[in-house]
């Protein structure tokens, strides 16, 4: 059954909008005649509502700037397969469409963590899923095909030994998209209203020539050996020089108006439009006041062209402003302009500019008409590949073998010719692999990006060697209450951990409502499971007056009555009219509710009402039955007062949608696979109305709840429904607006809320997630050796493999363990305010420090009294507000000493002087993260700095420069992310 973090994950419900990311609209304009002209429907980015709003300096989160769907993080077959030793299957589904199975076992980032990585081609596009690794289990490809719900298929996968099939499926992944891009630039003159004024403008202005040289750098065409972008480099015939950069490992090419060839014959200028109306992603640069005629795309005569960016500069304040327009099919794409979108750093604009022009541009090849035009790309080069192999079936190049049967050593007669086979096998990969290096077209992974930024998921450690195992837990204040093998502790930081219940206790669940003064418990198992409540300020109490623990038969006064086997309980967790609890007993569930208090109490009636048991202030409502007990539960409060609260219930292999007052059950979502391991419901509300993030096995759908007739919920498609698939099956799936969080025994992958899309994964062995309904607490294995975001080390040039091409950077794997040695656990805390952007307000000492959280003897001072907010609901005006009073943590990085060893004891002294020594500023040794990181081409064939460290952005030793944050301030550099700073993830070699 799903212990508290499960329970938890409702608790992320953040009100948000899609209209941050604007609104559609149909725009029209009209031409110098007066004509109207014909327009689309766009969708309108402003970052305001007001878009002639006063130009104020940004207030914008620089962590929210990411890539989505990153090469490195997706394109597996050049990064983990090819070039090493995997296998590659061939088959026909039940519908007779080919398909193509790619298996092998990788080591995540050199962590000693095996594990299969596995890539199903098929006419519908990629699936991609991670498997655990077990030395002694057979993994078939029947398994294989099974987890990525391929259970039927006409005639069993054949393996395909040729070597050349490495070059096919390369050909297979390029169509995710390309590596490298080109962007149209057009220099647009105050009053001009269409495209031909706008192409036929000779030379720009001093202002547009910034803005170029802030792009990129000036190049001369002839004879450029980079990515050219479909521009001439042998006769000049598309003009002589044009702007280029590298963004995070992406060669861009610009298309500027004003460097393509210009013809005064030509009053269309068609040379001109040939390039920029062919271009995805056009970036019109406008002159001219905010109150001239602003620019609509109807002007830009071009079907191709989806996204355009319109930037003005503000020459008296010297800043930047942007607008976007995404034709309607564009999926929504990040980041959400600010608000107001107005840029006064110009290298936060550069980064800004191009991440969202990259990002849009990947957004767009999911669009129909580019989608349909994929599939039935990749659907004719499967169905060719298959032909070509149609002949050898019955050959020796095919037969049937699980996947594991390569990793036993084979009779010695066989295993040469194996060996022999393998060897070429990877001399071709290899060869193949570095082809595509020098032709500038790998994964970002292998280029230079030269971005160093403080990620809003890294984490700190809260306690180092956390000796027991963690059950569940959650926070009170700045400590954790945390139920372990020993009993339930009460840890704050690396203090000594106060003991609160013993063992005979042994809790599955709980919640710590401090604005209720309320300690939520489900103990024990089975037919003896029962939920308790305490008061928070009598545990207090005897905390500071070193009372004895309690055990289980101290907490007989605490059960609630009716609640005798329970399995799985949830709360409504923002508490905006009163307390809920259901109670899961098999199948049958139980309404609770806390009774209403009036609020104008007396002095004398709220003692009185502190003394009473806390048991005495619950009710029972009724019994709602189901046809199965429920392995998920979340509870959705009712958009209005007068409207019915939700169940949201998962068992059998169905989501349904329970009413609390008619116990009526609505199905929301049935799983179509033949095993179903249900992980959450999230309850996400997008501008007011309810709607569900439905997460099993791989999958992850988006279903919005609408309220209907007669009490009733009619669960319809709504165009803002999406779905997509984890690559690795997440245990559970924590939600802070805008990420979302799946946790595996090994990763955390990191993805937007808005669409899906990932953005990093980190690697954490051992990990165990523990707590989520504030910050994030988890548990993993300390590091053996400090493997520094500095790359590795030049000592290690005796592991290189002689087959081992330039450019790929050779991994630092961890010491082994010595015989009889341990691996520590520390207990790790991802900060809410770093991922949401904004303080969660509850007090900020622990109830370990004496008279800080003073009892309820005194009224209306007590842990009751204390406002606690745990809603993710994020207005623009909040991040503004958090973001300008902590401009400094959201904009800089503090240079911290010299690497720490992983899992050493923090200085707690040295620690609280550098944060007294923060309140006066940021040290001198400030670094303030840029993303200037342009490079030659010839980067990308020879070996840098860059080389030792390309994913080096992802991590720092730097510490949190926010005077306010207390601990919460400075990271230890023992942080498990940091140990996936090594450039590749080079899979373990299988001869």
């Amino acid at each position: 059954m799903k212990s508290s973090v499960s329970e938890d994950l409702g608790c992320r419900r953040g009100d948000f909008s899609r209209k941050h990311y604007g609104s559609v609209e149909l725009l029209i304009s009209s031409d110098a005649d007066g004509a109207i002209q014909r327009a689309g429907r766009f969708r309108v980015e402003n970052g305001s509502s007001d878009e002639n709003a006063t130009a104020l300096p940004s207030t914008w989160r620089r962590t929210d700037v990411h890539l989505e769907n990153p090469e490195y993080h997706t394109r597996w077959y050049f990064k983990y397969f090819l070039g090493q030793v995997h296998q590659n299957y061939i088959g026909n589904d039940a519908e007779k469409s080919p398909f193509f199975l790619s298996v092998t076992l990788s080591d995540q980032n050199n962590q000693r963590v095996p594990q299969y990585r596995a890539i199903l081609w098929r006419k519908t596009g990629t699936q991609k899923i991670c498997l655990p690794y077990s030395p002694t289990k057979t993994l078939s490809v029947k398994s294989i095909l099974s987890a990525m719900n391929l259970d039927k298929f006409e005639k069993g996968p054949r393996e395909i030994f040729h070597p050349e099939i490495q070059k096919d499926l390369l050909v297979l992944e390029e169509q995710e998209g390309s590596v490298n891009f080109k962007f149209g630039v057009l220099f647009a003159k105050d009053g001009q209203l269409t495209d031909d004024e706008m192409f036929s403008n000779e030379i720009g202005s001093e202002a547009f020539q910034k803005f170029l040289n802030l792009l990129g750098d000036t190049i001369t065409l002839k004879g450029w050996t980079g990515y050219r972008g479909g521009l001439d480099t042998k006769n000049d015939t598309t003009g002589t020089n044009s702007v280029y950069t590298v963004y995070q490992g992406h060669e861009i090419m610009f298309h500027v108006s004003t460097m393509l060839p210009y013809s005064k014959e030509n009053r269309q200028q068609v040379e001109r439009k040939r390039h920029i109306g062919n271009d995805i992603v056009t970036i019109v640069f406008q002159e001219g006041e905010e109150s001239s005629p602003a620019f609509k795309p109807s002007m830009i005569r071009s079907h191709f062209t989806h996204i355009f960016a319109l930037v003005r500069y503000d020459q008296n304040n010297d800043n930047y402003r942007l607008k976007i327009f995404s034709e309607e099919s564009v999926p929504l794409f990040g980041p959400p302009l600010p608000s107001p979108p107005v840029f006064t750093d110009h290298q936060e604009f550069r980064d800004f500019l191009l991440v969202k022009l990259i990002n849009g541009e990947k957004a767009t090849l999911e669009t129909p008409t580019f989608a349909q035009k994929r599939r039935r790309t990749l659907d004719m080069l499967i169905r060719s590949l298959y032909q070509d192999l149609m002949p050898d079936l019955h050959k020796n190049m095919l037969n049937r073998r699980s996947f594991s049967d390569v990793l036993p050593e084979s009779p010695k007669s066989a295993r040469k010719k194996e060996e022999a086979r393998q060897a070429e096998f990877v001399r071709i990969g290899q060869a193949l692999k570095l082809k595509s290096i020098v032709r500038g077209d790998a994964p970002s992974s292998l280029a230079a990006s030269g971005i160093c930024k403080k990620e809003p998921w890294e984490p700190q450690c809260f306690c180092s060697n956390f000796p027991h195992e963690a059950v569940c837990a959650d926070p009170w204040g700045q400590a954790l209450l945390v139920s372990t093998d020993a009993g339930v502790l009460l840890v704050d930081d690396d203090l000594p951990s106060v003991p609160v219940f013993d063992k005979s206790l042994l809790v599955k669940q709980m919640h710590v409502l401090e604005t209720l003064d309320l300690l939520i418990l489900r103990a024990d198992k089975g037919k003896d499971a029962r939920l308790f409540v305490f008061r928070l300020s009598t545990v207090q109490k005897g905390i500071e007056e070193k009372q004895p623990v309690k055990s289980k038969s101290d907490c007989r006064e605490n059960k609630l009555e009716k609640t005798k086997g329970c399995h799985l309980y949830a709360i409504n967790t923002h508490h905006s009219r009163e307390l809920r609890i259901v109670v899961a007993i098999r199948n049958k569930l139980l309404l609770i509710t806390r009774k209403h208090k009036p609020s104008g109490v007396t002095s004398i009636s709220l003692l009185s009402s502190l003394s009473e048991s806390p048991v005495e202030e619950f009710q029972y409502i009724r019994e709602i039955c189901l046809s199965d007990p429920p392995m998920v539960m979340t509870l959705v409060d009712g958009s209005t007062e007068e409207s019915d609260n939700l169940i949201c219930v998962a068992y059998r292999h169905q989501f349904d949608v329970v009413n609390e007052s008619t116990g009526e059950a609505f199905r929301l979502h049935h799983v179509e696979a033949s095993r179903v391991n249900f992980v959450a419901a999230i309850d996400v509300y997008e501008d007011g109305e309810a709607g569900l993030l439905l997460c099993y096995n791989y999958s992850c759908i988006y279903k919005k709840v609408c309220p209907f007739n007669g009490g009733s919920f009619l669960v319809q498609p709504s165009a803002s429904d999406f779905q997509f698939c984890w690559n690795q099956a997440p245990y559970a799936i924590v939600c802070a607006f805008p990420y979302l969080l799946a946790f595996t025994t090994d990763s955390i992958e990191i993805r937007l809320v808005v669409n899906g899309n990932l953005v990093h994964t980190a690697v954490v062995p051992q990990l165990q997630l523990v707590a989520s309904r504030s910050d994030i607490y988890f548990t993993a294995t300390a590091a053996i050796n400090d493997v520094s975001s500095g790359g590795s080390s030049k000592g290690t040039s005796a592991h290189n493999s002689p087959q081992t091409p330039p450019g790929r950077d050779t991994p630092v794997f961890p010491s082994s363990l010595g015989e009889g040695e341990i691996q520590s656990k520390n207990l790790y805390k991802i900060p809410l305010r770093n991922l949401v952007g904004r303080s969660i307000e509850r007090p900020l000492k622990s109830p370990l420090v004496s008279k800080v959280i003073t009892p309820p003897t005194c009224i209306g001072v007590g842990i009751a009294a204390i406002p606690v907010t745990h809603s993710l609901s994020l207005s623009r005006m909040e991040i503004k507000e958090i973001a300008s009073r902590t401009r400094r943590e959201l904009l800089g990085l503090s240079d911290e000493g010299g690497p720490r060893l992983e899992g050493a004891p923090k200085a707690k002294s040295k620690t609280r002087k550098r944060l007294e020594e923060n309140q006066g500023g940021p040290k001198s040794g400030t670094v303030r993260s840029t993303s200037s990181d342009r490079v030659t081409s010839g980067s990308l064939e020879s070996p840098s700095t860059s080389e030792a460290n390309p994913e080096g952005r992802y991590h720092s030793t730097s510490s949190d420069p926010d005077p306010a944050a207390d601990r919460e301030g400075s990271p230890v550099s023992g942080s498990p992310f940091q140990l996936t700073a090594s450039s590749d993830e080079d899979i373990i070699d299988l001869k």
